[in-house]
C-alpha cells in the first residue's frame, strides 16, 4: 500500500481515544477459514451454512460450496491486504484439483495421514512397492505423496507440500491434477514462470481443463503480461462459468483498457509502463532508481524474487480510476508497483522514497508468499524508504500509556476500509513496532521472521520463536524503545 502522506499527530487525548475506538472496530473485523476435506483453506468473509451449502464473501461477490466437501471452519483470522503483494495468487478461492479416482484411494490416503501427522513409515513402504512393483504399485505411491501435500498444505507448510507433489509426480507423471497442483503451489509463492512450466505440461495432457487456464491467468498476470491473462481467463470461462474468473477478467481487462497507449521500458529486474504523457527521461530515472533499491533491499533481506516485476506510472486520474483505493494510498502495490507520476519530469527524494516503499512490499509479499500481516508489511516498507518514529513517539506513547494501543493482532488484516485518521495510527504504531525490533535485535531477525511466516507459522509464533516475545511483549517493549529513545 501506499505511503500515507501525511504525519501522525494527536494533540487531543478525547481525539486519540474516538480514533481508537473507531479503528479497533474496523481493523479487528476479521475472516474465517473454510477448510476443505482434501486440505485446501479458503481463507473469506461472512460465511454462513445453510441447509447443504456453505456461502461465503470474496471480491468476486458471494460464492456457495457444497457442504459434503468442507471438513470445517475456523472462525477468526487475518485477512489478507486488498493490493498487498502476491495476494491476489496467495489467497486464490480455487480447490486443487482432486485426481481421478483410485482403487483404494480412500484407505492409502488415511495410511498416509492419521492421527493429526504425515505417516512417513507408511509412506516409505509404498514407495518401495513401486520400486520394485511395475507400474500399477506406483500410483499407490502418487495417491500418498499426494495426500500428504493436500495436508501439509492446510497446516500452511507449503514448503513440504510442493515437495511431496513433486515426488507424487514422479510415480504419476501423466496425471494433470498433479501438474496443476505443483503449478498452483508455485503460483502461492509467486513463482509464476515455473508455475507455468508445469500448467504447459498439464495442458498437453488435458486441453480443455479450465483450471489449466484459470491458473494460467493468475502467472500471467502476476508475470504483467495482460494480454495473456485475458486469453486464458476468457478460455477459462468458455469452458466453465466462474465468479472468481470472471472478477479477475474484469480487473484485467480495466487495466488492459487503460495501458492500451502506454509505453514499454525494461531492466535486469523491472517491466516497466508508462502514460504517453510521462516524460521518458522520468521513466528511465524510474529504473535506475528501482534497480538501486532493489540492491538494498536484497541486501537487507537476504533474497531475490524470482520474476521481473511489473511497474505502471499513471496519471493521478487513471491511478484513481484503476486501483479504486482509498484517497489516503499514494501508491499501491498489488502484485504490480502503481505509482501516480502526474506533473513530474525527473526524479526527487519523494518519489524514490514512495518507489523503495512500494519495492519492499514485493519483497516482503514473496519472500513470505503473501502471509505477511499488514503491520510488518506497512511497518518495514515504512523503515525501508528511511522513515522513523521521532515525531510520532510522544503521541504513541501517551496512547499506549492510557491504554489504548491497538493490538498488533488487530492490525494483521487489511487496511483498506480505514479513514485517514484510522490509517496514520495504523501506519505510524507499525513502523515503531518494526523499528524497535531491528534496533533491538537487527535485520537478522526480521529475516528470520519474515522466513517462518513464509512457512506457514502463525505471526506472533514466529515471533516466539525468534524474539521469545509475544504480541503484547513487544508491545511493551515498544513502548519503552519509543520513551527511551525520542521522547525526554
Amino acid at each position: 500500500m501506499g505511503r500515507l502522506a501525511v504525519l501522525f499527530r494527536l494533540d487531543a487525548l478525547r481525539c486519540v481515544m474516538v480514533v481508537l475506538a473507531l479503528f479497533v472496530a474496523a481493523a479487528s473485523a476479521s475472516a474465517d477459514t473454510i477448510v476443505l476435506k482434501n486440505g485446501r483453506r479458503i481463507t473469506a468473509t461472512n460465511v454462513v451454512e445453510a441447509g447443504d451449502k456453505i456461502t461465503y464473501q470474496t471480491s468476486a461477490g458471494e460464492l456457495t460450496l457444497p457442504k459434503s466437501i468442507v471438513d470445517h471452519i475456523e472462525k477468526g483470522g487475518a485477512v489478507a491486504m486488498p493490493g498487498a503483494p502476491g495476494a491476489d495468487a496467495a489467497t486464490l478461492a480455487i480447490t486443487p484439483p482432486a485426481m481421478a479416482p483410485v482403487s483404494g484411494e480412500s484407505e492409502i490416503a488415511q495410511g498416509a495421514v492419521h492421527d493429526g501427522a504425515v505417516d512417513r513409515v507408511y509412506i516409505a513402504k509404498l514407495e518401495g512397492q513401486a520400486r520394485t512393483g511395475g507400474s500399477s504399485a506406483e500410483v499407490p505411491a502418487a495417491v500418498a505423496h499426494h495426500a500428504a501435500a493436500m495436508f501439509e498444505l492446510g497446516h500452511g507448510d507449503m514448503e513440504r507440500a510442493l515437495n511431496d507433489e513433486r515426488t507424487a509426480l514422479t510415480y504419476a507423471p501423466q496425471e494433470p491434477a498433479l501438474l496443476m497442483n505443483v503449478a498452483y503451489l508455485h503460483l502461492r509463492r509467486s513463482e509464476y514462470t515455473q508455475s507455468l512450466e508445469y500448467l504447459e505440461r498439464a495442458r498437453r495432457i488435458a486441453p480443455d481443463n479450465p483450471d489449466v487456464a484459470k491458473l494460467a491467468g493468475w502467472s500471467y498476470y502476476g508475470m504483467n503480461k495482460m494480454d495473456q491473462a485475458v486469453t486464458e481467463w476468457k478460455r477459462a470461462l468458455a469452458l466453465r462459468p466462474d465468479p472468481e474468473v470472471q472478477a479477475a477478467l474484469e480487473k484485467a481487462l480495466r487495466d488492459k483498457q487503460e495501458e492500451e497507449s502506454y509505453k514499454e521500458n525494461e531492466s535486469a529486474h523491472f517491466n516497466l509502463k508508462y502514460s504517453g504523457a510521462a516524460e521518458p527521461g522520468l521513466a528511465r530515472d524510474v529504473l535506475r532508481t528501482l534497480e538501486l533499491h532493489f540492491a538494498a533491499i536484497e541486501s537487507e533481506l537476504n533474497f531475490t524474487p524470482p520474476d521481473s516485476i511489473g511497474v505502471i506510472l499513471y496519471t493521478q486520474q487513471a491511478f484513481a480510476d484503476i486501483t479504486k483505493a482509498p484517497g489516503w494510498v499514494g501508491a499501491l502495490n498489488d502484485g504490480r508497483i502503481r505509482v501516480p507520476v502526474q506533473g513530474l519530469t525527473s526524479m526527487t527524494p519523494e518519489l524514490s522514497r514512495v518507489l523503495k516503499h512500494e519495492l519492499t512490499h514485493s519483497f516482503v509479499g514473496q519472500k513470505t508468499r503473501g502471509r505477511a500481516p499488514t503491520w510488518i508489511q506497512e511497518g518495514l516498507a515504512q523503515w525501508m524508504e528511511g522513515q522513523r518514529s521521532s515525531q510520532n513517539a510522544a503521541s504513541l506513547t501517551q496512547i499506549y500509556a492510557d491504554g489504548h494501543a491497538s493490538p498488533l493482532g488487530h492490525l494483521e488484516g487489511s487496511w483498506m476500509g480505514l479513514n485517514d485518521d484510522q490509517a496514520a495510527y495504523a501506519y505510524a504504531w507499525a513502523l515503531a513496532n518494526i523499528e524497535y525490533i531491528i534496533e533491538a535485535d537487527g535485520m537478522t531477525d526480521i529475516e528470520r521472521i519474515l522466513d517462518r511466516i513464509g512457512s506457514g507459522q502463525p505471526t506472533e509464533a514466529a515471533l516466539r520463536e525468534v524474539l521469545h516475545s509475544d504480541y503484547a511483549d513487544v508491545s511493551q517493549s515498544t513502548d519503552e524503545f519509543l520513551r527511551r529513545t525520542y521522547v525526554h
